[in-house]
């Protein structure tokens, strides 16, 4: 299909389809044979050459949707992370990356770039000076995540893509938590695109599987050492990210209207103390925020009033799932202390701002009124919990 100027929500149906030419069916066929003839054949199929026809289908509707020239899909999101950055470094290479990023990826960077002489710089601020401030001759990459995980800052995509072009250094984002929908970072000048697509693009929490996005020829670079490393996934997982998609524009759609109001019904609530969404016009980057996305997301973080137990709290809820994974259509809430951060020690969590108590909100599709009806039950019997010890 012509697909230039063609809607989100028609890219997401429709673009990287599988004709059934057999049956006429509605959907794109599975194609499971991970053995392919190859003699007499235009493209030699293998599954870990990221290229059996349900790969290729799905690269084209991820690439199609963040506005890149190609896509790589991979059996994880951290897979797609340590792949890409690994194809643009080697050994006496040098990174930045911002301090607040998801705990798997600052895991990665301390525990094995070491390993491979790799030097690494973290910025402990979003302020583009505090990126040009760590560059060194023999850096290579500049890392960002934003809006970050867990406390949602803000970082500006388009200068830090300015001062990278400048430099001659490539620019990699995390765009996990904004997702298509909401910021196309490759519109600001960000070279290379990285999805944990278990999330929104998955968005059903039965999926595990992660994206890069970028030009052709970065792909290429990316994909050499991909065939390597082996982190493909499996096709069966593939028709169903597919699938996924098709409804991504309309699931990212409710959530953000409803972390919006989430958001600012927390932050009028007595027994919250904090609340972090970039929505809100009290957060310091806000004005960023609204320059660069098209939506806020349905990321937030909250902090209960101090002597508030958060366990309890967590406990205590019916209808919002204590769950490790976010995105999905169903509201999830966890303690980065004990999951997504557990990785980092209490100082490299206090050094992003990361307290014991801070919730993380994965905010879902369900009625606004009745996840407030459900957090206002549960602050109301810890109250009680409390009052009785």
């Amino acid at each position: 299909m012509n697909s230039k100027n063609t809607g989100f929500n028609t890219i997401c149906t429709h673009v990287g389809e599988i004709e059934d030419k057999q049956f006429k069916g509605a959907i794109s066929p599975i194609y499971l044979s991970t053995s392919y003839a190859f003699e007499d054949v235009d493209i030699k199929r293998y599954p870990r050459y990221f290229n059996t026809p349900n790969q290729e289908a799905l690269c084209k509707k991820i690439a199609k949707l963040e506005k890149g020239e190609a896509s790589l899909i991979f059996g994880s999101g951290m897979a797609a992370i340590s792949t890409a950055l690994l194809a643009f470094l080697a050994k006496d290479d040098h990174i930045v990356l911002q301090r607040t990023l998801y705990g798997g990826t600052a895991n990665l960077i301390n525990e094995e770039f070491s390993k491979y002489g790799i030097e690494y710089s973290f910025v402990d601020t979003q302020d583009v000076k505090g990126f040009e401030e760590k560059i060194k001759e023999n850096t290579k990459i500049i890392y960002i995540e934003t809006p970050s995980n867990p406390l949602l800052t803000i970082t500006d995509i388009k200068a830090i893509a300015e001062l990278a072009k400048a430099k001659g250094i490539i620019t990699m984002i995390d765009n996990t938590f904004a997702s298509p929908v909401n910021q196309n970072p490759i519109e600001l000048g960000i070279d290379v695109v990285i999805h944990s697509a278990t999330k929104y693009l998955g968005g059903h929490s039965d999926i595990l599987a992660g994206a890069v996005i970028s030009s052709e020829s970065n792909i290429e670079r990316i994909f050499q050492l991909a065939k390597n490393l082996g982190g493909s996934l499996s096709d069966f997982t593939v028709w169903m990210l597919e699938r996924s998609i098709k409804t991504l524009g309309l699931r990212v759609k409710q959530q953000n209207k409803n972390a919006k109001k989430m958001a600012k019904w927390l932050q009028k609530h007595d027994d919250i103390q904090a609340v972090y969404y970039p929505g809100l016009k009290s957060h310091p980057d806000y004005e960023i925020a609204k320059k660069q996305m098209k939506g806020f997301g349905g990321m937030l973080s909250f902090e209960l009033k101090e002597g508030l137990d958060a366990s309890k709290f967590q406990k205590e809820l019916k209808l919002i799932k204590s769950s490790m994974s976010l995105a999905g259509v169903e509201s999830t809430i966890l303690s980065p202390t004990l999951t997504s951060h557990a990785l980092l020690t209490p100082e490299e969590r206090a050094q992003q701002g990361i307290n014991d108590g801070l919730l993380r909100f994965s905010v879902g599709i369900e009625e606004s009124e009745d996840l407030m009806s459900d957090i206002e039950q549960a602050l109301e019997k810890i109250k009680i919990l409390e009052l009785e010890h």
